[in-house]
């Protein structure tokens, strides 16, 4: 079957753009061609810095007929609705069919040629193009990211003619804008482009252009003993900077390395997009560097290592004058000046924000093993970098450098190492802290946003979220669950943060209640996430939330041995049976309050199933209190698992509604026992299934 061939031809695309482009393009073409009914068996789609290309196989020549019916309205509407309708189908009343008091059309429609379709959707595709940023340029009406050259649309080998605010369809394209034979050239067909391109000097897969840089970069750093410095990211944008990317290995002045290894990492990657290089014959990095160039230098490189080189050396020596003067000021004036950086508006300063967090880190410290004037010390010293010259450089070093200086400034490292890391984990990716003191400023910093957000009313909604609360509350989360932190989140956390809150500037009245409510049920959402992404089902995790625990450890643990438990014949089958206790229990407190009190064994004519219930259920009771009480969960499982066989045979041999009150109240007692039991494990009607 026919192949067609698109690709829109323009200036350089910024690499941060490019994937995402070649996502919409692949999700508005197929959306289009769908709707007109068009199928095929393969659809790829390739970015790079000047070009989107579109390749789908298997297209027919035309879309099928199309016979469908479509419902108007009822007979007996008004005439408007009618004459509406006819509008709407282009046909007459005597066309329409009535069936059953509603009119209905018959509507037949040819199919189309393939190549009409995809005129229309390549115009219709361009001219709504959702780039971030778009520019228009000359004398028309189009906006683009960057001016549009040319467009090939191909199908089966020949050319579908149409233009786009005056740019013409065709066969032909352009290879490299250095190395290429500078001629544009026509294609034929996907194969043929793919491979004149490669001729021209240009790799259209993004998978290929990582792949030569990889390759290249280490072979250039094996062959000087060194090794590149792993960079996903930044390897994902220079792959969308140069066509045919070239690696080349430059040196820089040594004395660089004096300065902290992130410093003169970012300095590479933010302004100069190079991959740092290590020595593994030593500990840290080498005095070299690796950049990526779009074009193979008669020279090997060696003129562009060496101004590169120069570049880099300024932008370090810059880097390095910070470093100094920020050694010279110290964290007793930066912390003064964060009395005038306001937080938010309704939340006060920094500096304010800061007290917060130094008061509510040593109230933490003692639940997860830390030394409480070491974890306020922490706090104290966390935000200062933020008023450093080397963060207003290099924002993204905040808490990085807070660390050295506190190093440098004589503070214990574990004070220094919680003022480096207490912005972690930021986000799922990211490792989690375990040094006592860091976990507890850590926790401190997130609990303080939080509270201090929802107390404000700035809830995260939908997919909004300014203030990522969401990222905080998971990072508490992985906090507390991956140090084994024994923390309620209302008893301890909350109630702190909020007491902490209130000896500040808060500019409403704080229903503390309905803020502790509100972030449970948050943090309860963001667990279920977690825990689902690990493979546990959300309405154990509801089921589990529903007692009111607030000790996330003891959460999870619950929650793992439910799963283990409703995994068996046993669970199955006894949370059947709940859900029919229950459900009789439900019906009958609509009549009125249930019968309480005592179960009565050894009634005349009560029934054997009766009574190996009720001594069931009391001592399911026992062994459940016992294993709660040491947290032994698999244990309070196990004692619910003895249920399950009398729980089938009562219901199988007892009946509950008895003509005889006494019987009828007794078996529901019974059954208020039994649910009672199996509701201190958890909320077993919160479980589906």
């Amino acid at each position: 079957m026919p192949q067609l061939l698109l690709e829109i031809f323009s200036e350089e695309i910024p690499a941060r753009m490019q994937q995402g482009a070649a996502r919409d393009l692949e999700r508005m073409a197929s959306e289009r061609l769908k709707a007109a009914g068009l199928t095929w068996e393969a659809l790829n789609v390739f970015a790079g810095p000047r070009r989107l290309t579109l390749v789908i196989d298997g297209l027919p020549a035309a879309t099928p007929d199309r016979n469908e019916e479509v419902k108007g309205p009822k007979t007996s509407a008004p005439a408007q609705a009618l004459e509406g309708f006819l509008r709407k189908t282009g046909l007459t009343q005597d066309q329409l069919v009535e069936r059953d008091g509603i009119w209905f059309a018959e509507i037949s429609s040819k199919g189309r040629a393939t190549t009409e379709v995809v005129a229309e959707a390549v115009d219709q595709i361009i001219r709504s193009f959702p780039w971030p940023k778009s520019m228009r340029w000359g004398t028309g009406t189009l906006r683009w990211v960057r001016p549009i050259k040319r467009i090939i649309a191909l199908f089966d080998g020949a050319v579908i003619p149409f233009e786009v605010d005056g740019i013409p369809s065709g066969d032909v394209t352009e290879g490299h804008r250095f190395l290429g034979s500078g001629k544009p050239f026509a294609v034929k067909d996907f194969a043929d482009y793919r491979a004149r391109l490669e001729k021209e000097y240009v790799l259209l897969d993004v998978a290929d252009r990582k792949l030569r840089i990889l390759e290249a970069a280490k072979a250039a750093c094996a062959a000087r003993g060194l090794v590149l410095v792993d960079d996903d990211g930044l390897l994902d944008e220079v792959a969308g900077l140069a066509e045919w990317p070239t690696p080349i290995l430059g040196d820089m002045d040594p004395q660089f390395l004096s300065l902290p290894p992130e410093v003169v990492r970012l300095s590479m990657k933010v302004h100069q997009k190079y991959f740092a290089v290590r020595d593994p014959s030593k500990d840290g990095l080498a005095p070299n560097f690796l950049v990526v160039a779009n074009v193979e230098a008669t020279d090997g490189g060696k003129a562009l290592a060496a101004g590169n080189s120069k570049v880099l050396s300024a932008r370090l020596n810059d880097a390095r004058f910070f470093w100094d003067e920020d050694q010279k000021v110290g964290f007793d004036a930066w912390n003064d000046k964060l009395k005038g950086v306001t937080f938010h508006a309704k939340l006060g300063t920094l500096s304010e924000r800061v007290d917060r967090i130094a008061a509510l880190a040593a109230e933490i410290a003692p639940l997860v093993g830390a030394d409480a004037a070491q974890a306020e010390q922490a706090a104290r010293l966390s935000k200062a970098d933020l008023a450093s010259g080397m963060v207003s450089e290099f924002p993204e070093l905040q808490g990085i450098m807070g660390g050295y200086y506190a190093r440098l400034a004589g503070y214990p490292d574990a004070v220094a190492d919680a003022v480096r890391d207490h912005y972690k984990p930021q986000g799922p990716g990211d490792s989690v802290p375990t040094a006592p003191v860091t976990v507890a400023v850590a926790i401190a910093e997130k609990l303080d946003t939080l509270v201090g957000f929802f107390a404000i009313d700035e809830k995260p909604t939908g997919s909004r979220d300014p203030y990522a609360l969401r990222r905080a509350a998971l990072g508490v989360i992985r906090l507390v669950l991956e140090n084994g932190a024994r923390i309620g989140l209302r008893r301890d956390a909350f109630s702190a943060a909020m007491a902490a809150l209130e000896k500040g500037n808060v500019q409403r009245a704080v229903d503390k209640l309905a803020v502790e409510t509100e972030l449970s049920a948050f943090f309860a959402d963001r667990l279920t996430v977690l825990l689902r992404d690990q493979g546990q089902r959300h309405d154990l995790v509801a089921a589990v939330f529903a007692l009111g625990d607030d000790d996330l450890v003891r959460i999870v643990r619950r929650v793992e041995a439910l799963a283990a438990f409703l995994a068996t014949d046993d669970g199955a089958n006894l949370l059947a049976g709940y859900k029919r206790a229950s459900n009789i229990l439900k019906a009958e407190e609509k009549k009125g309050p249930l019968p309480t009190g005592a179960v009565a064994t050894g009634l005349a004519n009560q029934p054997a199933e009766e009574t190996a219930l009720a001594f069931a259920a009391a001592a399911a009771a026992t062994a459940v209190d016992a294993a709660l009480e040491t947290e032994d969960f698999a244990a309070a499982m196990t004692a619910l698992a003895a249920l399950r066989g009398p729980v089938d045979a009562f219901f199988t041999g007892v009946m509950v509604n008895s003509d005889v009150v006494e019987e009828r109240e007794n078996r529901l007692k019974l059954l208020g026992q039994v649910r009672g039991v199996m509701g201190r494990v958890a909320d077993f009607g919160q479980i589906a299934g």
